[in-house]
């Protein structure tokens, strides 16, 4: 398959070489998985029907890793999920895909982990990670948990976010909780982990602000990025990667329209690279190890690579809410790198009106066709007001007619 280059990717000076792996959310349920060229090419696409696809990686055998969630019919769905609604179940899936069989558009899966949720909206399976040790880390957002799995799917560790981080916890005593309104609100919306060099898993705790570090020997969590509530450091963040020779971590701080790099000793912001005129809801960056920089610009629905003057030097926007991006033959952690100080940073806001105008074209999009933007929403709004007021035109005689003939 090939795209058309001339719509969907631009490119000018040093990228770093190699394919691009991209997990396209979509706006409803037709997600995807791509990998893309330099010359915006897609080598192969694998798209699962009536799923959002959430993280992916390439693993060192050649095959890729990829998190799943598709919406199901209630009747496919065990009983014993159907607890608080009958008309909606997602099947969440953690797939091993063959790498050879991908190459000729074929889907091969090799491994997988799966189970059901009554709830489609916020109980996705969102990130996987496969672990030295062959097991495969698995966030479970619709419970609340992180776990790992074995190879024949048995589960070797799990962490209960309800038990560590609500009322009456250590972190809820030392930093505050927010409430949680049920069992089936989204309250954590967990959304990354990986596993840290000293064996700690790094979550992300997304509706909480903060990304905390777990010891999973005790469970106890150790360390803690950001504070619940204060926006100014993390809002709403997505896949934290920590840079480990550097003492730092790159996080796409998702609501406030950035990516940003923190000194984890200091807790002061070494680079930071975006604001609402240049980046919408980030939801992914990793640090290449030329410097150059490769988000996730979802609500853009584009993927863009910043080198280290800031500027953008390669872009792919043939994708609708893209989620996770990944360079082929960059590891997932660990790998070279180099740290925010070495690298200019780069902040631009537009005014509050066009901020605001932006933020609703890109949130409409959840609600309707992708293509409709600020003039066509204003014609639809048009539209509705016109219908009530030609129907409260043309009830309302009627209506007082009766009432007078009540009153009679």
């Amino acid at each position: 398959m090939l795209a058309d280059t001339s719509e969907t990717v631009a490119q000018s000076g040093d990228t770093y070489p190699g394919a691009t792996l991209i997990s396209v959310q979509d706006y409803k349920y037709d997600g995807r998985l791509i990998e893309v060229s330099q010359n915006g090419t897609v080598n192969w696409e694998f798209d699962p029907p009536n799923s959002r696809v959430f993280d992916a990686e390439y693993l060192e055998n050649g095959n890729v890793l990829v998190a799943v969630a598709t919406k199901t019919a209630p009747e496919n769905c065990p009983p014993d999920q159907l607890n608080q609604v009958e008309d909606e179940c997602v099947h969440n899936r953690v797939l091993e895909l063959d790498g050879d069989a991908l190459q000729h558009n074929e889907t091969q899966i090799v491994w997988r982990y799966t189970w059901y949720d009554e709830f489609v909206q916020h109980h996705e399976v969102h990130d996987v990670d496969r672990l030295d040790s062959g097991e495969t880390a698995i966030i479970d957002m619709g419970n609340n948990r992180a776990f790992t799995v074995a190879q024949n799917g048995s589960i070797t560790w799990n962490w209960n976010g309800t038990k560590r981080l609500g009322e009456g916890s250590e972190f809820d005593q030392q930093y505050g909780s927010p409430e949680r309104q049920g069992p089936e609100s989204d309250w954590t919306h967990m959304n990354d982990i990986d596993q840290l060099p000293n064996g700690n898993f790094q979550l992300s705790i997304r509706n909480f602000d903060v990304i905390v570090e777990v010891n999973p020997e005790t469970n106890r969590i150790v360390d803690v990025i950001g504070q619940p509530g204060n926006h100014s450091f993390l809002y709403e963040q997505h896949n934290p990667h920590r840079l480990t020779e550097w003492g730092t971590v790159l996080v796409a701080d998702s609501e406030n329209d950035r990516v940003v790099e923190y000194d984890l000793e200091s807790g002061t912001a070494v680079w930071t690279y975006g604001g609402d005129d240049i980046l919408q809801w980030p939801r992914d960056a990793d640090r290449l190890p030329n410097g150059n920089t490769l988000i996730a610009d979802s609500l853009h629905n584009r993927v863009i690579e910043v080198n280290a003057a800031g500027e953008i030097v390669w872009e792919y926007s043939g994708v609708q809410l893209p989620y996770a991006v990944d360079r082929k033959g960059v590891p997932e952690e660990r790998g070279e790198t180099v740290p925010g100080w070495q690298l200019e940073g780069r902040t631009e806001n537009a005014n509050a009106a066009v901020g605001f105008v932006r933020q609703v074209e890109g949130w409409a999009s959840y609600v309707f066709p992708v293509w409709m933007k600020l003039p066509e929403l204003l014609s639809l709004v048009g539209i509705g007001v016109t219908t009530v007021a030609l129907v409260v035109d043309f009830t309302w005689p009627l209506v007082s007619r009766r009432l007078q003939s009540d009153e009679d």
